[in-house]
C-alpha cells in the first residue's frame, strides 16, 4: 500500500485511493452502515463495484482521496472531488465520508481541509461545492467549520435511500481559505 502522502496535518494525511484499499474500505463501510444511513447511497461492497468506483478517478472529472492517520496509515475517512469542470469555472463537487470507528475525533475536519487546500493549490480549482441533506446536521456543521457558505437549496437533488432528497448547496472558493501553517506537502 502506498504511504506517499500528498499533504499532512498534525494528525492525518491524505493520499489518493487505490486498489489495495478495497478490504479496509469495505470493512469500514459495512461497520458504518448505521452512521451512513440515510445520507450516503448504499453500496454492495463487491470487488467489481470497488473497481468501477476506482475507474471514475482515472477520468479528469473526478479525484478520490483517503484520509489516513499519519502515524499508522489507517484509513479514517474518504473525500472525493466529483464533476470537475475546467475552463472558466475551475470547480468541483466535494463529497466525503467518515467511518463509525473514528467519528467524533476531528479527523474529518482536518482531512477535508487538506483536500480543499490541495484542490486549490495543486489541482488549480477555484471553487468547491458540497451538497448536503438539511437534516444531516453533522455534515452541515463540518462544512461550516471548513469555511463554506450556504448558497441555496436544491429540491430533489440526489437519489439516496430510495428517494430523491432535497439538499442545501454550500460552497467555498480559493480566496476564502486562509493560509495554514499546520499542514505540509
Amino acid at each position: 500500500m502506498s504511504t506517499s502522502f500528498l499533504a499532512h496535518g498534525p494528525r492525518v494525511a491524505i493520499r489518493r485511493i487505490c486498489d489495495q484499499d478495497y478490504e479496509e474500505i469495505t470493512a469500514l463501510t459495512r461497520a458504518s452502515a448505521k452512521l451512513h444511513h440515510p445520507w450516503v447511497p448504499s453500496r454492495a461492497g463487491t470487488r467489481a463495484e470497488f473497481e468501477s468506483y476506482l475507474a471514475r478517478f482515472e477520468q479528469p472529472t473526478h479525484d478520490g482521496f483517503v484520509v489516513c492517520l499519519r502515524q499508522t496509515g489507517e484509513i479514517v475517512g474518504g473525500v472525493n472531488i466529483n464533476n470537475i469542470v475546467r475552463g472558466s469555472l475551475q470547480s468541483g463537487a466535494l463529497g466525503y465520508v467518515a467511518y463509525a470507528s473514528t467519528t467524533g475525533r476531528g479527523y474529518m475536519a482536518e482531512g477535508p481541509d487538506l483536500v480543499i487546500r490541495f484542490a486549490f493549490a495543486d489541482l488549480g480549482l477555484h471553487r468547491l461545492e458540497a451538497n448536503i441533506q438539511p437534516a444531516n446536521k453533522p455534515s452541515v456543521k463540518l462544512v461550516e467549520r471548513l469555511g463554506f457558505r450556504r448558497e441555496g437549496y436544491s429540491p430533489a437533488f440526489q437519489l439516496a435511500d430510495g428517494f430523491w432528497q432535497d439538499h442545501e448547496r454550500w460552497a467555498i472558493t480559493s480566496d476564502m481559505v486562509p493560509p495554514d501553517s499546520t499542514s505540509s506537502r
